[in-house]
C-alpha cells in the first residue's frame, strides 16, 4: 500500500492506494498533519511507502518524524516523468503541475491534454498527444478572487463561494458572487475553446477543491475528478519505481 500526501496551498489531501485503487481519502488542515498521517498510518498498517507532493509551507521534518515506520519519498523536479519537459523554465515549474501532467500523460495516452486544477490559483496544463509538456497558464481561484475584492477595495465584504442567482446581481452582494463565479466560468470555457480550436483529439480534465462546483457550470465536455491529484501521485510514484 501506498500513501500519498499532497500538501496545497490552503489544504493537505492524502490517499491510501492498493494498486491503482484508492481505499480511502482524506483532507485536512496542516497544523493537523502529524496526528492526522499518524491515525492513517495506524489504521492502514500494510502502508510501506509515503510520498509526498508539496507547494505549501509545511516542514520535511513533519513527515521525517515517521521515518521509522514507512518509507518517505518527496517528489521534486528532478525525478523521472513520463513527458518531455518543454517549459522555458523546467526548474520554477510545480511539483503540483509536473504530477498533474504525468497522470494526464499515463491515464490518457495518444491524446492531447489541458488539466485544470481549480484550487487557491487555477492552473492550466497543456501536454501534447506527442507527449511534450508545452506549459498553460496561472489565474485567482474562487476564493482569491473573493479576497482580492475585499482586501483591496474599501467597502466590499468579504463573501463566501455561493452559486449567484443570475448573470444580473441585483445587489452589491449578488453583482460579486456574479462577477466572481462567471468571470471565472467564463474564463475556463475561454482557454478550451482556444485549445480546442488548435488541436484535435483532445480531453480535458478537471481537478481541484471547486472542480465539482464548476464543472456544473461549464459549456464544455469534461472529464471531473477532484482527486486527480491523488491518483496522479500515485501513478507517477510507480512509473518512477519501474523507470529508474
Amino acid at each position: 500500500m501506498i500513501l500519498t500526501v499532497d500538501v496545497g496551498n490552503t489544504r493537505i489531501k492524502a490517499a491510501v492506494f492498493e494498486g491503482n485503487t484508492a481505499l480511502e481519502n482524506f483532507v485536512f488542515e496542516k497544523n493537523k498533519l502529524e496526528k492526522k498521517i499518524e491515525k492513517i498510518l495506524k489504521k492502514f498498517q500494510n502502508c510501506t511507502d509515503l510520498v509526498v507532493a508539496s507547494v505549501g509551507k509545511v516542514e520535511k521534518e513533519a513527515f521525517l518524524n515517521f521515518e521509522n515506520q514507512i518509507k518517505i519519498h518527496f517528489l521534486t523536479n528532478d525525478d523521472i516523468f513520463p513527458f518531455i519537459n518543454k517549459y522555458a523554465t523546467p526548474k520554477t515549474l510545480g511539483i503540483d503541475r509536473m504530477v498533474l501532467a504525468a497522470g494526464a500523460t499515463l491515464q490518457f495516452p495518444k491524446q492531447n491534454r489541458l488539466v485544470i486544477d481549480a484550487g487557491t490559483c487555477i492552473t492550466y496544463d497543456f501536454i501534447d498527444e506527442n507527449d511534450h509538456y508545452l506549459g498553460g497558464a496561472i489565474s485567482p481561484g474562487l476564493r482569491l478572487r473573493y479576497e482580492s475584492l475585499h482586501q483591496f477595495t474599501a467597502k466590499l465584504p468579504l463573501l463566501t463561494l455561493e452559486m449567484p442567482e443570475g448573470y444580473i446581481g441585483n445587489s452589491t452582494i449578488q453583482a460579486i458572487h456574479s462577477g466572481v463565479v462567471n468571470s471565472l466560468v467564463y474564463e475556463i470555457d475561454g482557454f478550451i475553446d482556444e485549445y480546442r480550436a488548435n488541436f484535435l483529439n483532445f480531453i480535458i480534465i478537471l481537478t481541484g477543491g471547486d472542480a465539482d462546483f464548476l464543472a456544473k457550470r461549464l459549456k464544455n465536455t469534461i472529464f471531473a475528478n477532484s482527486n486527480f491529484l491523488l491518483e496522479s501521485l500515485n501513478q507517477t510514484y510507480q512509473y518512477k519505481i519501474d523507470n529508474d
